[in-house]
């Protein structure tokens, strides 16, 4: 029998969003080169989405973090080129719909 101890990280209240005044979207929905800030996670229902979040997670898509579509792949639109911090990651869309964020309100 399997049982595992890590639990699926927990998403940010709406209270601790900032901002508050724009919508949340998933990552995959951001137009390009448009400025957002990593607020959330979409919830993980299974052990491979909440091994996603970690591995996420792990290489800087926290909250807070200002993050932008760069670029994306052709023809399917996927991968996705993903800026955050001084880092670019291909991310496939799936991916990348894990990650929600609210759009800076200046962009």
């Amino acid at each position: 029998m399997h049982t595992s101890s890590s639990a699926a990280p927990a998403p940010v209240a709406a209270s601790a969003r900032p901002g508050g005044s724009a919508a949340l979207v998933s990552l995959d929905s951001l137009a390009l080169r448009v400025p957002a800030r990593v607020v959330d996670w979409a919830p993980a229902t299974t052990e491979h989405e909440q091994g996603l979040l970690l591995r996420l997670m792990e290489i800087g898509f926290l909250p807070g973090e200002l993050v932008r579509v760069v670029s994306a792949g052709f023809p399917g639109a996927d991968p996705l080129a993903v800026r955050i911090g001084q880092a670019t990651f291909a991310l496939r869309r799936h991916e990348a719909s894990m990650v929600l964020v609210q759009p800076e309100a200046n962009a």
